[in-house]
């Protein structure tokens, strides 16, 4: 384990229109840039009654560890839910959505004209004892976050949690080393991507996108931190319990993490620019493309 305290950077606001000083605004990207987690204590999401009935993993179709709803196509996937029942899920969901998006304009207003709204998930199940069917969708290990079919093209990867567990239980993390360090150790083992792969798996309609070398580099450094059974054992980490009624904030293509234990949780994500953060040096793209010497994705990042 890690010395010290955990990689927290705690915030008092209890209500998702809350006003921030410009002094807490800056601590608040100043901590995530540097790979800290903002964590907001008393900042629940509440279930109107009517749908409490909504928290019950019968909701779920067992297949999926998520329940996902898309912000453009406004489909609910990874759930066998239908009729009222799915509009009442639905709406949930984009209430979340909404308060987080407010919260994120109010909270990081630098970043807000830039933050493009992702996919919310609503996650039913318990973690602890489940099996995925691959060790690369096991999220109880260590790992960095990317999307495979969904590349980033360098974006960065910013997301809101919310444990809404109605019997008071935590939401246990690890967390892990520094990025630097991260990349620093699964770097040298990554295979130089198939020449005009990421053009056809496009085509073929594998991916939303074809895949740059930095999304090409992050699937592996993913891959490899997940299938190392010595690095799960042995590296580094961080034992974070977040609270029932408690929110928190993190790039979690940049910060090394594992969710280990906990049921009934709330997800927005955020796809940010490079070119939109306060420092761009510190992305993950900009780390990777000083230790590779190259460019790795669109300058527009």
């Amino acid at each position: 384990m890690l010395s010290g305290n955990p990689s927290l950077e705690i915030f008092s606001a209890s209500i998702w229109n809350d006003s921030f000083a410009p002094e807490d605004q800056r601590r608040a990207v100043n901590s995530l840039e540097d790979g800290r987690i903002l964590y907001f204590r008393h900042l629940s999401f509440q279930l109107d009654e009517p749908e409490r009935f909504l928290l019950a993993t019968s909701w779920s179709n067992q297949k999926a560890k998520n329940i996902s709803l898309d912000p453009n196509e406004g489909k609910l996937r990874g759930t066998k839910v239908e009729g009222p029942d799915s509009d009442q899920l639905t709406a949930m969901m984009r209430r979340y959505a909404s308060y987080t998006q407010q919260f994120m304009q109010l909270l990081l207003p630098g970043y807000a004209p830039r933050l493009q709204l992702g996919r919310t998930s609503f996650r039913p199940q318990e973690i602890e004892g489940r099996e995925p069917a691959s060790y690369r969708k096991d999220d109880r290990r260590l790992h960095l976050d990317t999307f495979p079919s969904r590349p980033c093209r360098g974006a960065r990867i910013l997301r809101v949690f919310t444990n809404i567990n109605p019997a008071g239980k935590p939401r246990q993390w690890l967390v892990g080393e520094p990025f630097e360090a991260f990349a620093e150790r699964f770097l040298p083992s990554v295979r130089p991507a198939v020449p005009g792969l990421s053009r056809i798996e496009y085509a073929l309609g594998i991916t939303k996108k074809p895949r740059t070398p930095y999304d090409h580099i992050m699937l592996q450094l993913h891959d490899r931190a997940k299938g190392d059974a010595r690095y799960q054992r042995e590296a580094p980490r961080q034992e974070v319990a977040f609270e029932a009624g408690s929110t928190w904030v993190v790039f979690t293509d940049q910060v090394a993490h594992a969710a280990t234990r906990g049921q009934f949780a709330l997800e927005q994500t955020f796809e940010l620019p490079v070119a939109a953060q306060q420092r761009p040096d510190r992305s993950p793209l900009r780390v990777l493309e000083r230790m590779t010497g190259r460019s790795l994705a669109p300058a527009t990042n």
